[in-house]
């Protein structure tokens, strides 16, 4: 049995805590290996590792740190291939769909690339008489990421990438069921030149995280999870006075109108609902079509759609997706689509018991569609991180613009029409974070920042793009004076412009 431990100090740690927990192949049902579980005292290693490398990497100049990125983005496109084999053998989406995972990540380090730019402060000539103004961008310390399983490879890169550029010393600690790519990540920038202990991985459970939340050398904290989890850790990390940035859970909506092409319209709604078995906190779950025809026609072609998934292991090429991550989580998306009956509304494909032949053990599940789905339903409010679709019928566009607007969450939301008034109004009043026109998962690229607002996001600075330079930096602002000569006498009054 394949034993994960630890990355600390520049190398693998075996675990030493006495507990683990099972790493399964999602294909099959099997335990294919074990993750050590950090102790309080691992963790504590790891962060004095990091508070060790630090200076010296904070001193490297900021064109050197680039250097190094860009050698372990040389290298982790080397080993791409390789990489997402891995991913998908213990996360179960498709390798094409790792790859994706595997790229978008690396395009934020492409980004980060760029921090001798980046990092370039301000300065104001003569702001008095003789005065000079001048701010500079200084790395925070020691920082630290937790981040889901869903993404294992994209949201780590998220997280260390910029933190990194930025002149910090980073703990990551990764999703505890699928930990190996960040396992590898970390030796990849070994290899990169990244000195020992500037990057760290401690794999865990609640010890591992509440020991980053709770030692003060770790000034900074970023989390991808669910909202329970974003909250707690935000208001545990801010307690202790650390500067903290988390996203939690989705209902992201996708308004259908009239006007729209439907048929784009529904290959938008099968690829963003469907792929990656519905775990991605960009998925669209909640379909809007607006007015009684436009919902009947969608329906009509949604219906054989989701009928002709198709889902196989995350080896076949062909698969549209594969299975889930754990039992457990198939267990519980089961359970919403139990519910959703119970509340009323109407399953029209049923995915349930989806068995595939030679994997009858695997997490798989069969592509699930409701229709009259009510606003009052869990099943609407909950999010579900399956391949399950609400279509909620809105009578009009206010009460569709509505919908999403007045959702707890507010990561995501798309319209697809082709009356540019509609799509101007609709991305100008929603009150949701990212949003798409015509266009189903509005992940914006690595140079413009991603985040949802209301419960999908918890913290002032969103992740990638200028704010990830702000959120991994503390500002400097130095008022300067170089006089000729001495003035006689204190000047007892606040210094002003007038």
């Amino acid at each position: 049995m394949r034993q994960i431990g630890h990355f600390i100090d520049g190398k693998a740690a075996a675990g030493g805590s006495g507990r683990s927990g099972d790493v399964f192949n999602p294909n099959t049902g099997e335990v294919q290996a074990k993750v050590a579980f950090a102790s309080k005292a691992e963790v504590e290693r790891a962060i004095a590792s990091a508070e060790a490398a630090q200076p010296a990497w904070a001193a490297t100049n900021p064109q050197r740190r680039a250097r190094v990125l860009l050698r372990f983005l040389e290298l982790a496109q080397k080993e791409a291939n390789e990489l997402a084999q891995l991913l998908s053998s213990e996360h179960g989406k498709t390798i094409a769909d790792s790859k994706g995972d595997i790229q978008r990540g690396l395009e934020v380090v492409e980004f980060a690339c760029g921090i001798p730019h980046l990092l370039k402060g301000e300065f104001s000539e003569s702001a008095g008489p003789g005065i000079d103004l001048f701010s500079l961008r200084q790395p925070l310390g020691v920082v630290a990421g937790i981040t889901p399983f869903n993404f294992p490879a994209m949201i780590p890169m998220w997280k260390f990438a910029p933190a990194l550029a930025c002149g910090n010393a980073f703990v990551l600690k990764p999703s505890e069921r699928d930990p190996s790519v960040p396992m590898r990540l970390a030796e990849l920038l070994i290899e990169a030149g990244l000195p020992a202990g500037v990057l760290n991985v401690v794999n865990g459970d609640k010890e591992a995280v509440d020991a980053l939340l709770t030692d003060a050398r770790v000034k900074a904290i970023g989390f991808v999870g669910s909202s329970a989890i974003a909250e707690y850790i935000y208001t545990t990390g801010c307690a202790h006075g650390k500067r903290v940035q988390c996203f939690g859970g989705a209902k992201n909506h996708m308004v259908v109108m009239p006007d729209a092409d439907m048929d784009q319209a529904v290959d938008a709604l099968i690829g963003a609902g469907y792929g990656s078995g519905g775990e991605r906190c960009m998925a669209v779950s909640v379909a809007v079509p607006v007015g009684k025809k436009t919902a009947d026609v969608l329906m009509d072609k949604l219906i054989p759609r989701v009928e002709s998934l198709k889902i196989g292991p995350s080896t076949d090429t062909q698969a549209d997706y594969g299975p889930l991550v754990t039992k457990m989580h198939l267990d519980k998306v089961r359970t919403y689509v139990d519910l959703g009956i119970k509340e009323g509304a109407k399953l029209r494909v049923d995915g349930r018991n989806f068995k595939l032949q030679g994997y009858e053990n695997g997490f798989f599940m069969g592509g699930c569609l409701f229709d009259d789905v009510q606003p009052h339903m869990r099943i609407y409010k909950e999010e579900i991180f399956g391949p399950v679709l609400s279509v909620v019928r809105a009578e009009d566009y206010e009460e569709a613009l509505r919908l999403p607007s007045e959702h707890e969450y507010g990561n995501g939301v798309a319209i697809f029409t082709r009356d540019g008034d509609t799509a101007r109004d609709f991305t100008s009043r929603v009150n949701v974070g990212m949003v798409g026109v015509n266009f189903a998962i509005p992940v914006p690229l690595a140079y413009y920042t991603f985040g949802g607002w209301k419960r999908s996001g918890f913290g002032d600075l969103n992740q990638h793009g200028p704010d990830a330079v702000r959120f991994y930096t503390k500002t400097k602002t130095v008022t300067s004076r170089w006089p000729s000569g001495r003035k006689e006498g204190a000047d007892f009054v606040i210094p002003t412009m007038k």
